[in-house]
């Protein structure tokens, strides 16, 4: 029956070609795309076809006395603020955006700061290194296939302090639950770039990648602040994560930890790697080996990443993610 329904949904969409404009069903306003020779699972795409989704469907969360429609909780330039009395006061552009381009930070990276695995963790990052990215998002030294450039460029440096000095006060929360697997869910890529089991179900093997996916779906697309995600990942992988990240494999690289300190938790103003999503960092990787990310920073980074394969990279952010955040 589920697996009808989903090939009737799909049916129904080529057909009509209309659908709920909301950020989780329908792709955001045409994009750059991903760079080319990248894995797919790093550098995710909505597909094509999305299952359909209610408008005015009623969404709540546990614990919090609010209740919004989907279009609400989509909202791309009003954050979907289910504990209002938490972390205030708020910077406006944490809350709030302006059309067309400047969307509100709570949005993507949730009102706790961990976002989901299309965007950033930005909980207790330093402050100094997260204006410093939209910096280099606004000048085009650091480039984003999705979103980044265009928001740095339709908002200001005094926005980019406030909001940076409000989530770097934030404490990083338990997030991702990772598991080593050969067979992983079906999924499917929402208009948000995020990955969802597929409503009818099955399992395929993992091969060479990262699946990540909610830890509940349904408080997820809620954008429940406090909610996060499992990531599947090869058989192994954490083990030869950890050999490349703690002695550098005989010279293929350096070990993390002289730069991002014991357990990978930052140091100064060098972020924290442990506990964010490994997708995300799959993809600042790549930035740096195809000259994407030519800030201060990542002249530092791109000797550090040459020699790494694409094998290389998955085991690393495998084992990155495994961490405990604090």
């Amino acid at each position: 029956m589920k697996r009808s329904a989903w090939i009737l949904a799909v049916v129904f969409l080529c057909i009509l070609a209309i659908g709920v404009q909301t950020s989780h069903t329908q792709a955001p306003a045409a994009a750059p795309g991903p760079p080319a020779g990248v894995p797919a699972w790093a550098f995710p795409t909505p597909d094509p076809v999305q299952p359909p989704a209610e408008a005015n469907e009623q969404v709540t969360i546990p614990d919090s006395s609010k209740t919004m429609t989907r279009t609400q909780v989509d909202d791309l330039f009003n954050a979907a603020d289910w504990f209002p009395e938490q972390n205030t006061p708020r910077p406006d552009i944490v809350m709030k955006g302006r059309t067309p381009t400047a969307m509100a930070c709570g949005v993507c990276h949730l009102m706790s700061g961990m976002g989901h695995p299309e965007s950033a963790d930005l909980a207790g990052l330093p402050m100094q290194f997260m204006v410093t990215q939209m910096e280099d998002f606004k000048s085009g030294a650091r480039k984003d296939y999705a979103r980044m450039n265009g928001i740095a460029a339709a908002t200001t440096p005094e926005e980019w302090q406030a909001a940076a000095k409000w989530f770097s006060a934030l404490k990083p929360l338990p997030w991702y639950k990772v598991v080593e697997a050969d067979m992983v869910p079906k999924t499917y890529l929402t208009g948000a770039r995020m990955r969802l089991p597929r409503p009818d179900g099955g399992m395929e093997p993992i091969g060479n990648r990262v699946i990540v996916v909610p830890q509940d779906t349904a408080r997820v697309l809620a954008r429940d602040p406090r909610v996060g995600f499992i990531a599947y990942v090869p058989m192994g992988s954490i083990a030869k994560g950890e050999k490349l990240a703690t002695t550098g494999d005989n010279g293929k690289t350096i070990a993390c930890a002289i730069c991002h300190g014991a357990g990978l938790k930052g140091v100064g103003d060098i972020p924290r790697l442990a506990g964010v999503h490994p997708t995300y960092l799959a993809r600042q990787l790549y930035n740096f080996k195809m000259e994407n990310s030519n800030g201060m920073a990542a002249s530092l980074m791109k000797p550090v990443v040459a020699n790494l394969t694409d094998d290389d990279i998955l085991n690393i952010v495998a084992y990155a993610a495994s961490l405990p955040e604090n």
